[in-house]
This record gives C-alpha cells, structure tokens and sequence, in this order.
C-alpha cells in the first residue's frame, strides 16, 4: 500500500488499516530518533526524579490514575 494508493478508511479492510497504522508509527519514531528533545523536557523529568527522592511526590497505581484521569477529564467544565 503506498500513499498514492490509500483507499478511503471506511473502504479499508482491518489488515489494511493496521499496516498504515504501523506505517505511520514507524515513519514517527524515526522522525523522533532524528530530532532531540526539548531542554525542558530533561529539566520536568529531573524535577519529577528529584521530588520523589525528596519524598515530595509518590507513584500511584496505574488503575487509581486511570480512573483519577477519567474522573478529572469527564463530566461538565466549570
């Protein structure tokens, strides 16, 4: 499958869409390798790294952070 080719999503069968999505997570994850971080990415993580070493901050349950996620992001907006 090529771009020049790419029928219409809704025409596509399930082997098709899952080959263009690995297509375009592959073509991603190279531009990523290929461009740095930003500076301030390093400086939040080791902020996060020092915060925990202090005791300031703990790690949560990943199923208590789905649901705290879902809570915090669903229903009406203030």
């Amino acid at each position: 499958m090529t771009v020049q080719t790419i029928p219409a999503i809704e025409d596509m069968t399930p082997t098709q869409k899952i080959e263009l999505m690995e297509a375009l997570w592959a073509n991603m994850r190279e531009e990523v390798e290929k461009s740095p971080s930003p500076g301030w990415h390093l400086r939040i993580l080791e902020e996060r790294e020092k915060a925990l070493a202090n005791g300031d901050d703990e790690f949560i349950d990943w199923n208590d952070a789905k649901e705290y996620i879902l809570k915090e992001t669903s229903g009406p907006r203030k």
